[in-house]
């Protein structure tokens, strides 16, 4: 009987970063102004604002590295607005490769979630989970953007 294989542990902490940085790319480019944090606030990455209503939201970025991980990201912290996760799709990482297949790199797909609904498909054990195929019309979330400006021309929900 063969034994599962325990992978390393991947450092990436650059592809982490970087996620933070291509999603306020993102913001900056549908019109929200928004900035990073660039000291360590446990709940959140990055904070955008709109300048008439004055009003904040605190986004904190989940991202996964492989293109073939489990569809889920931890979530111990609740403290923000919304949630973005970044599927980086930088290649397969779980699955054995044979020799004909391919690196399986795409382009990241995000996922921009009010904190409530990333909430609702969190499990309370273990690493806290965000399950993504428990979200109800997850396609609806793929770069929702508006989402975040609604908010913050709103002042909230």
């Amino acid at each position: 009987m063969e034994l599962p294989r325990k992978l390393k542990k991947q450092d990436t902490t650059l592809e982490s970063e970087g996620a933070e940085f291509l999603v306020l790319g993102l913001l900056l480019i549908e019109g929200i102004s928004a900035y990073k944090a660039y000291i360590n606030f446990p709940g959140y990455d990055l904070t955008a604002v709109d300048p008439e209503t004055r009003k904040v939201a605190r986004i904190q970025v989940k991202s996964r590295w492989a293109t073939d991980y489990d569809t889920s990201f931890p979530l111990k912290n609740l403290d923000c607005d919304f949630v973005v996760h970044v599927a980086l799709n930088r290649g397969y990482r779980f699955r054995k490769k044979d020799s004909a297949e391919e690196y399986g790199t795409r382009p990241p797909v995000f996922y921009v979630f009010p904190i409530e609904v990333a909430a609702k498909a969190r499990e309370e054990k273990g690493w806290n989970k965000v399950r993504i195929r428990k979200i109800e019309n997850l396609e609806t979330y793929i770069d929702n953007w508006a989402q975040i400006k609604d908010y913050l021309a709103k002042g909230g929900p």
